[in-house]
């Protein structure tokens, strides 16, 4: 009897019990009527002996609601759930939404890591699991950050195009060890967190001219896409003309079955990708990668001889703490480790070189960083009507010093620099509008780390499925570009065109600064050029004349 009078206490708010079910209040009321005013081990349970039938009954229930709305209210005061008209629920439903919507970044960071080239060469010197267990780590870090900081309902991650940065320009272009291009990132983590305390980043920011902010991230959609379709062998190379469709040509026996179909599986999933976007299905790049990797196993183990050997059984394991192990030696720490030793470097190139180098790598780093973390800003919060009355994003300083710390946070863990997704977007518009909904997407994150074997089974084609699709969405921001304008449209296209043809986003800022700067001198309108524009200008082509 007690414990059912404490059940119908403690799920039933006071006012709202005699409406909702008179019958059992009346079976409640009579109930207590029945116990002894002031003696009975029931009350003194509850501490409300001697307070009378009365007092008794208006206490049990109020302990009740308190018990019940003990975590609501805690939501309530730490995340304003309320008052910011959501509900725990609706939060935490965004949360994973927005964890769908970018957990593939798990699989294609490691797998850019470790198979750059998707030829199973070990271009960095770091496994599979050591990179997915850092990148699980940073996003989970980065993530309560941004959501306890500011109060918003946005995840963090290794961002798509700096992880490209980090691999193809900085250690295979430059010749940089992984542990230095981490100390690289460290010193953009630690210059973002001074630039966003001491408030010149606005300074910066406002140093570029509005046409390559437009463009730096449609370049880098085109350059992950290009990356992506050579991951998959779909573009080669070519003696004569560099790059060149593979062949597909199966009736004449230049090519067979086995070397087409993952090919045919990544352009499926692209298409796939692209119809459950259109559909507004939930998590579509994590269902395309998912989808196309059942698919390549299915038609591999029942059309080619041999696919299981040379396909699934290496990538095989049950060693589910591996993954941590490869983490401690080989990422953890290694900034520390080796990452200060550029004596190969400077060796090969001089000091002067190695100065150079060293301010305009981390000057690429931080805008790259910074006009993601600010686009994602503005335009999630867009989305989600979060803008306060003059248009601005609220706690903006905050969120951006949580991306600077994640950034750090990352560095230190051993992958590429941390910055805000705009898949957080999805969460959004899910419904989410505070940090809790953060809080749901890290732990999400913190339950994947631990699932590196089965992620190791996606096969490279699966992930240059995605790496495509994220390159189409980065290039809708070349709308932004003035085309009409003949100067805005020549400084812009040379951002595009030269990260992925010169294989560096860095360039490609670069060049466009640089057209910038002369298309102004040449039209007479060079009291429009900023003097941050003139500094980061001369930096980098003093890069060209003494690092190339």
């Amino acid at each position: 009897m007690q414990d059912d009078l404490h059940k119908i206490a403690f799920f039933l708010s006071p006012h709202r019990l005699p409406s909702l079910f008179p019958q059992k209040f009346a079976v409640f009321s009579q109930r207590l009527s029945q116990f002894p005013e002031e003696n009975g081990s029931h009350w003194r349970k509850w501490g409300l002996r001697g307070q009378g039938r009365d007092g008794k009954i208006d206490l049990l229930r109020r302990k009740a609601q308190r018990k019940t709305y003990k975590r609501r209210e805690f939501m309530d005061r730490f995340f304003h759930v309320t008052e910011k008209g959501s509900t725990v629920r609706t939060e935490i439903m965004a949360g994973i939404t927005t964890f769908m919507a970018m957990a593939y970044i798990l699989m294609v960071n490691a797998g850019m890591f470790s198979n750059p080239f998707g030829d199973g060469t070990d271009v960095l010197g770091v496994s599979y699991g050591a990179i997915y267990v850092a990148t699980a780590i940073s996003a989970v870090v980065g993530t309560l950050l941004i959501g306890l900081l500011s109060n918003l309902p946005l995840a963090q991650a290794s961002g798509m195009g700096l992880n490209a940065y980090f691999v193809y320009t900085v250690c295979v272009g430059l010749g940089l060890s992984y542990a230095n291009a981490l100390v690289l990132v460290l010193f953009d983590g630690i210059i973002f967190v001074l630039l966003t305390v001491t408030g010149l980043r606005k300074i910066i920011f406002d140093s570029i001219p509005h046409e390559v902010k437009a463009a730096i991230s449609a370049g880098i959609g085109l350059f992950i896409a290009f990356i992506g379709l050579q991951n998959a062998g779909i573009v080669v190379n070519d003696s004569s003309t560099c790059v060149n469709l593979h062949s597909f040509n199966v009736f004449t026996g230049e090519q067979t079955w086995a070397t087409i179909f993952p090919m045919l599986v990544t352009l499926l999933a692209v298409f796939a990708i692209g119809a459950m976007s259109k559909k507004k299905v939930r998590g579509a790049v994590l269902w395309g990668i998912l989808g196309a990797a059942v698919v390549y196993y299915v038609v591999g183990l029942i059309t080619v001889p041999g696919f299981y050997a040379s396909a699934i059984a290496p990538n095989l394991t049950s060693d589910f703490f591996g993954a941590f192990r490869d983490f401690g030696t080989q990422a953890f720490g290694a900034v520390f480790k080796s990452g200060f030793d550029f004596s190969a470097f400077i060796a090969a190139n001089g000091t002067g070189a190695f100065v150079v180098m060293l301010l305009t790598t981390m000057l690429a780093f931080c805008m790259v960083d910074m006009f993601d973390t600010l686009g994602t800003l503005y335009g999630a919060c867009s989305a989600g009507n979060m803008l306060d009355k003059d248009g601005n994003v609220p706690n903006m300083d905050r969120a951006m010093l949580a991306d600077a710390c994640a950034t750090c946070a990352g560095a230190v863990c051993g992958t590429s620099t941390v910055t805000t997704f705009v898949e957080s977007s999805a969460g959004v518009a899910e419904g989410g509008r505070t940090g809790l909904a953060s809080m749901a997407t890290a732990v999400m994150f913190f339950i994947a780390m631990f699932l590196s074997p089965v992620a190791q089974l996606i096969p490279t084609y699966a992930c240059a499925a995605a790496l495509i699709y994220v390159g189409v969405l980065m290039m809708s921001n070349v709308r932004n570009i003035a085309w009409d304008d003949p100067a805005a449209a020549v400084t812009g296209f040379v951002t595009v065109a030269f990260m992925p043809l010169t294989y560096n986003i860095s360039y490609g800022i670069a060049f466009g600064l640089i057209s910038y700067v002369f298309v102004k001198i040449f039209t007479g309108k060079i009291k429009e050029i900023n003097v941050g524009t003139w500094i980061i200008s001369i930096l980098f082509a003093l890069m060209f004349f003494l690092t190339r």
